[in-house]
């Protein structure tokens, strides 16, 4: 704490400074005075804990002092040192608040006394201080809470003493952009390039783990404005507008309706999962309206999206895998559905083009990855863009494993996807547009290539396989004609016997003898 000592007559303002040990006792001298003017000055400008003055001073006295500190509100403590006879002014001096008065010549031991008691007392008041600002800031707090979450008495509130009666509010979140950072590097009246003192500009709330920031009036909207100016395009790295990501709710002109701003926000909260790459910032525009109803994954198959996903590997169009997850990340972007419901459909995505990779290729060597591990990866992802890419990257590398690609012939790629997919029900029109062709023209280059028709031609290979599986005595004939691609066994005799001129049991019979 520090002490300033006026007194008039230098050899006892020397002695004052000297007479006790004012470090010891916890205060140290800031200044001295030797006039009434002169130690005013000192007070208003230094604003010292403790002023220890005498009565009769030049220019002011020692109670003309007092009062004038006191009426330009300094709060600090006074010890009046006076003679016998000045005990009525020391008198009016103790009506403006002077805290001890002692006569001299001055005792020793009662100066320290009088130094220690005020040293106790500021220390109490200003416990006192902090308590009650803890107090009163717990309150607003709570109160703040209920307005959030439109649970307030409004009619209650006063508006003045919480400084809510401004024209216009809007609830802002306030959060790390990099969200494996807990502590926050910058904060927002920094960012706002605002001073917010006395939170006339913008209060702050601890809300469901979040920051929350309610900006009050056009001053503290006009600036969160111009600081949304600085995300239009993406910020550098490393400055501070790159450290954070901004969630914001409509404008409101009432204080009960707060909450609606409020709401918008925690909508937003989960709607980041769906942000763009070095998006920082979204608002309540990207809501759909209220009356509308999101659809959620239970129109999707994972299934479905795994069959076309897997068609597209085979025939090496990378331009169609594009295609089909970017019309993923779409429809997923326009669900209703949480983060946690969505990784878990891309889980199942995934594991079910892995899985039809495998049963088509069991003797490539495939990059792939364990699906604990791309679990674990996906689960761990802050944003669908970045499972998106990961799936991406994995379809490219499955692509350029199996795909056929001469490079020249089309046709080379479309008989490679016919030999490794004759078990399925294959149709021009579904391969054409996977080589982007009309089924007409395909039909056309396979007659002009093959001399054979389409439908031919995967005959063809069907009863080229099922000769080599006749080869084998441990498969029946009706189970040779499902893994061929003919699911009746009666068509599969018929198609056999047309290319080869014998009935299945027939041709295997000659192979045995």
């Amino acid at each position: 704490m520090n002490v300033l000592i006026a007194d008039d007559e230098k050899i006892v303002l020397e002695g004052l400074k000297s007479i006790i040990d004012w470090n010891a006792l916890g205060f140290t001298i800031c200044q001295t005075a030797s006039d009434g003017q002169d130690a005013l000055d000192k007070i208003l400008s230094l604003n010292p804990d403790l002023v220890l003055i005498d009565i009769r001073m030049p220019k002011r006295s020692g109670v003309e002092v007092v009062q004038a500190a006191v009426e330009h509100g300094y709060t600090g403590k006074f010890i009046i040192l006076s003679g016998v006879t000045d005990f009525r002014l020391a008198q009016t001096a103790m009506r403006y608040g002077v805290d001890f008065y002692l006569t001299k010549p001055i005792d020793e031991d009662e100066l320290e006394q009088a130094v220690r008691s005020v040293h106790e007392l500021i220390r109490a008041q200003a416990k006192n201080r902090t308590f009650y600002a803890q107090y009163r800031d717990k309150a607003k707090q709570s109160i703040l809470h209920d307005i959030m979450a439109g649970t307030c008495d409004y009619e209650r509130l006063d508006l003045d003493d919480l400084h809510l009666n401004a024209n216009i509010y809007q609830v802002v979140s306030y959060e790390n952009y990099n969200q494996d950072y807990f502590y926050q590097t910058w904060n927002f009246a920094d960012l706002m390039r605002v001073t917010n003192q006395d939170d006339s500009t913008f209060d702050l709330i601890e809300m469901d783990q979040r920051r929350i920031i309610l900006l009050k009036g056009d001053f503290a909207v006009t600036r969160f404005e111009n600081l949304l100016r600085h995300y239009q395009i993406a910020p550098q790295k490393g400055s501070p507008f790159d450290s954070v990501f901004l969630a914001y709710g409509q404008k409101v002109s009432r204080v009960r309706d707060i909450h609606f701003s409020y709401e918008d926000v925690c909508r937003l909260g989960s709607r980041r999962f769906f942000c763009e790459e070095n998006q920082h910032v979204i608002g309540y525009g990207e809501l759909s309206g209220s009356g509308e109803s999101l659809p959620g994954l239970s129109h999707l198959s994972a299934a479905e999206y795994a069959e076309r996903i897997t068609r597209y590997i085979q025939s090496n169009n990378q331009s169609l895998i594009t295609n089909i997850l970017k019309e993923l990340t779409d429809t997923l972007k326009h669900s209703d559905e949480k983060p946690a419901a969505i990784k878990h459909f891309l889980i199942d995505l995934y594991i079910l083009v892995k899985q039809k990779i495998i049963q088509l290729y069991p003797n490539m060597d495939i990059p792939l990855l364990a699906n604990a591990s791309a679990i674990d990866l996906i689960e761990h992802k802050y944003y669908l863009y970045e499972i998106i890419t990961f799936l991406a990257e994995q379809f490219d590398m499955w692509t350029h494993s199996v795909g056929y690609s001469s490079g020249e012939n089309v046709m080379d790629e479309v008989i490679h996807y016919i030999r490794h997919n004759y078990r399925e029900n294959l149709k021009l029109e579904t391969i054409a547009p996977l080589f982007g062709y009309s089924s007409s023209y395909l039909g056309k280059m396979f007659n002009k290539k093959l001399g054979v028709n389409f439908n031919s031609y995967v005959d063809q290979v069907r009863i080229d396989v099922a000769k080599k599986l006749l080869e084998q005595d441990n498969l029946k004939v009706y189970e040779i004609a499902e893994q061929t691609g003919y699911s009746n066994v009666d068509y599969f005799h018929k198609k056999f016997k047309k290319y080869t001129g014998t009935s299945p049991a027939e041709y295997r019979k000659n192979l045995l003898s």
